[in-house]
C-alpha cells in the first residue's frame, strides 16, 4: 500500500483513469461505505478530470433510490432493507449504465429519483461524448447484480465504527444545535453498519475493486491497485 498526500491521490486515480481504454464512456465506480468520503473524492476527481479537458458525468446513487414506502418497508432501521430494497437496480442499468457500455447508444439519465418530492422521476435524456467519463459514487456498487458493469471499480475504505463519528460530525456541521445524535447513532448501529457487514459477507467489495482508497485519514490516505 502507497500513502501521500490528498492531491497525489487524486492524481494516482486521474492516472488510472486514463490508463483504461474502451470504446464507449467510461464507467467508474466509486464504492464504499456512508460517510467513507466517496462523494467528496469523487468531486476531486471530477475537478481533476475536467482540467484535463475530459467530459466528466457526475451522478450519485442517491439519485437511484426507491421512495420512502418502498425502502422502508421492512422498517426504517432494517439492515436486510437498506441493503435489498433501497436502490433501484434495475433503472440505473437501463437509463444509465448500459447506455454508456458496450453497445450502448449514449443516451442516459442522470436520475429516476426525486428526494424533494421522494417520487420517481423521468429526468430528460442527455447524449454522452464517446470520450466521456462517468464517475458515480455511492454504496453496494460492486454487489453482483452490479460489478460487471463498471470499467474502474474504486472502493474507499474506512473503519465501520470511523463513519459513525463522521457522520455525527457531518449533521451537526450542516444542521448545527438541531443535529439529532441520538438518531444517527440508531442508524448507523441499526442499519447502516449492519448493511455494509452484508455487503462485505455476500460481495466482497474489497477484493472485486480495481483500487482500494484508504481513507481513513483524510490528509494522508493511502491506495493500493489490485491485480485481478
Amino acid at each position: 500500500m502507497d500513502r501521500g498526500t490528498r492531491s497525489e491521490l487524486i492524481g494516482r486515480l486521474a492516472e488510472a483513469t486514463e490508463s483504461v481504454r474502451t470504446a464507449h464512456p467510461l464507467r467508474v465506480a466509486i464504492d464504499g461505505p456512508p460517510a467513507s468520503g466517496k462523494t467528496t473524492l469523487a468531486d476531486e476527481l471530477a475537478a481533476v478530470l475536467r482540467a484535463q479537458d475530459r467530459e466528466v458525468i457526475r451522478a450519485t446513487v442517491d439519485d437511484f433510490l426507491f421512495p420512502r414506502e418502498q425502502r422502508y418497508r421492512r422498517g426504517q432501521y432494517s439492515a436486510e432493507g437498506c441493503y435489498f430494497d433501497a436502490h433501484d437496480r434495475a433503472a440505473l442499468c437501463r437509463v444509465l449504465l448500459d447506455p454508456l457500455g458496450p453497445g450502448g447508444d449514449r443516451r442516459f439519465q442522470h436520475a429516476v429519483y426525486d428526494k424533494d418530492t421522494d417520487t420517481a422521476h423521468a429526468q430528460p435524456a442527455m447524449t454522452a461524448p464517446e470520450g466521456a467519463v462517468l464517475l458515480f459514487d455511492g454504496v453496494f456498487l460492486l454487489r453482483p447484480e452490479l460489478v460487471d458493469r463498471w470499467d474502474l471499480r474504486i472502493f474507499v475504505s474506512v473503519p465501520l465504527e470511523q463513519t459513525v463519528d463522521r457522520a455525527r460530525s457531518r449533521d451537526a456541521a450542516q444542521r448545527g444545535s438541531t443535529a439529532d445524535t441520538a438518531e444517527i447513532e440508531r442508524s448507523w448501529r441499526a442499519r447502516y453498519i449492519p448493511s455494509q457487514q452484508l455487503y462485505f459477507a455476500d460481495a466482497r467489495p474489497a477484493d472485486r475493486a480495481d483500487i482500494v482508497v484508504y481513507n481513513d485519514d483524510l490528509r494522508w490516505p493511502g491506495w493500493e491497485v489490485r491485480p485481478h
